[in-house]
């Protein structure tokens, strides 16, 4: 396959810079290959008359860390100024150290201290190493935290397409950030979580449909473009995940009931699919997932995929080609882009249906 076999035009205006207020007002196009009509316009507030009793939904509950830091490297001598330094944390190494892209990461060396307030406030993070593609890993003082230094002085790291065009803000921290978000360690947000709210969810379990919760830590190599030619040749980032027995055995009851599993998002069916086996038995597991999903994959876990419009040439929209099929899902962009949906981060989003249409059998 070829990168250029998934891009597709996009007006810069379609480009979402603000949630939908109430989050549950955002659009929703259905896409269903089955269907005669396989694309039909809803709202994320429609969703439970799409699902059936027996029905689980499953969610990722990461939490967003406040991944954005600014600061100061002193001077190094008494004639040189003092440096401004922008951080973003991408990934947190065993030892509690935090790699980072840096600006200017060339002005900065080992051993140097980044300072990021003063007075009573006053935080530091300490350059311990550098690569030679300038990505840097920083550790916190002893008595300190990096995760610490963020929570006092991180801003949330919005994703490139939103942070070209403004800073984040007061406003972000809660807008980019899920209701149901628990475990830390994310730096970019699960996106088809943002839109549900209390009242949605507690309407899904009127609705009879059943929720469960997986983890995985989205890194910022979510954002990172496909350089290679050929989609084949792409290594997809590693990112932390875990799913733990509650739910492995909830959505085995589910299947073994006849009810349809639907991942919110993309992160949490990336999830089911790593801990999914050959014979759809899903199994309770944790560590670092590198699936790349991309037409071609057979899926053994979910039935149904809530997700946000992605970018063009991305690894997402080729999961989304895989799961719907390549032809409906351009098709489907291109009536998104002419209908005035939003896209990325904060726009609206898509419920799919899976182009085989053949629920997988749990065997234990």
């Amino acid at each position: 396959m070829h990168l250029k076999d998934f891009d597709f035009d996009l007006p810069k205006s379609a480009i979402a810079l603000r949630p939908a207020s109430p989050r549950d007002a955002a659009r929703l196009l259905r896409v269903d290959p089955a269907a005669r009509e396989p694309l039909a316009e809803a709202t994320i507030r429609d969703l439970p008359a799409f699902f059936r009793p027996g029905d689980i939904m499953v969610f990722n509950d990461t939490r967003v860390l406040s991944a954005e830091l600014s600061g100061t490297r002193p001077p190094r001598d008494a004639d040189a100024p003092a440096v401004d330094v922008s951080l973003n944390l991408i990934e947190r190494e065993a030892s509690g150290a935090w790699k980072a892209f840096a600006r200017p990461a060339r002005r900065l060396r080992p051993g140097d201290a980044i300072h990021l307030a003063t007075g009573e406030h006053a935080s530091r993070l300490i350059v311990v190493a550098k690569s030679d593609d300038g990505e840097i890993i920083l550790a916190a003082p002893e008595g300190d935290s990096v995760e610490a230094v963020m929570q006092r002085h991180g801003a949330m790291p919005l994703p490139p397409y939103i942070a070209r065009q403004r800073p984040a803000d007061e406003r972000d921290r809660s807008d980019y950030q899920t209701v149901f978000a628990r475990n830390e360690g994310a730096v970019a947000a699960p996106t088809a979580g943002l839109h549900f709210t209390p009242e949605l969810l507690a309407r899904l379990s009127q609705r009879g449909v059943e929720t469960a919760f997986v983890t995985l830590h989205v890194g910022a190599g979510t954002f990172l473009p496909v350089k290679t030619a050929t989609v084949e040749d792409h290594e997809i980032h590693a990112e932390w995940f875990e799913i733990g027995e509650v739910t492995a055995r909830a959505i085995s009851a589910a299947r073994e009931r006849g009810g349809r599993v639907i991942a919110a998002g993309t992160t949490s069916l990336r999830v089911l699919e790593t801990a999914t086996r050959e014979d759809g038995f899903i199994e309770p597991a944790k560590g670092f997932t590198t699936i790349f999903i991309k037409p071609g994959h057979r899926f053994r876990s979910a039935d149904l995929l809530v997700t946000n419009f992605h970018l063009p040439k991305s690894t997402l929209f080729m999961l989304v080609c895989a799961f719907s099929g390549t032809a409906l899902m351009k098709r489907a962009y291109a009536h998104a882009v002419d209908a005035g949906f939003r896209f990325y981060s904060y726009g609206d989003a898509c419920l799919l249906s899976r182009a085989d249409a053949q629920p997988s059998t749990v065997r234990s």
